[in-house]
């Protein structure tokens, strides 16, 4: 794993979001940087490289589309800046996207957790 993608595994894993994440998830001839299933939402995060590859992103999300999955990209950089404000962006871009995809909040599953004094549980690798 890159080291953006593991700057974002570390903020989503174990229900950080309140939605569960499997990371470099096969789907066809594609690996997902991060997938929830839930939400049927892949997170790509995008490094430099992929400004040069457009087009190959744009097959890959028609793709991902036709599978009911939608497509949501974070530039790898976001993930580095000193004052954290992009991150923290990113995460709230993640969250929503899965609570409109899912019909849930992020909140009911973290208070679901506490209730069950589950909150230490992990989510897939």
């Amino acid at each position: 794993m890159a080291a953006s993608e593991d700057v974002l595994w570390r903020s989503i894993r174990k229900n950080g979001l309140g939605f569960s994440f499997r990371r470099q998830l096969p789907i066809g001839p594609y690996i997902l940087d991060f997938y929830c299933a839930e939400a049927s939402l892949c997170v790509e995060v995008d490094g430099e490289l992929h400004e040069l590859r457009k087009d190959r992103d744009v097959a890959r999300d028609r793709f991902m589309e036709s599978r009911g999955i939608e497509t949501l990209r974070i530039r790898s950089l976001d993930l580095f800046e000193a004052d954290g404000i992009a991150h923290a962006k990113a995460l709230e871009r993640i969250s929503a996207a899965c609570e409109r995809r899912s019909g849930r909040k992020a909140i009911e599953e973290r208070m679901r957790r506490t209730r069950l004094g589950d909150s230490d549980q992990t989510s897939s690798p």
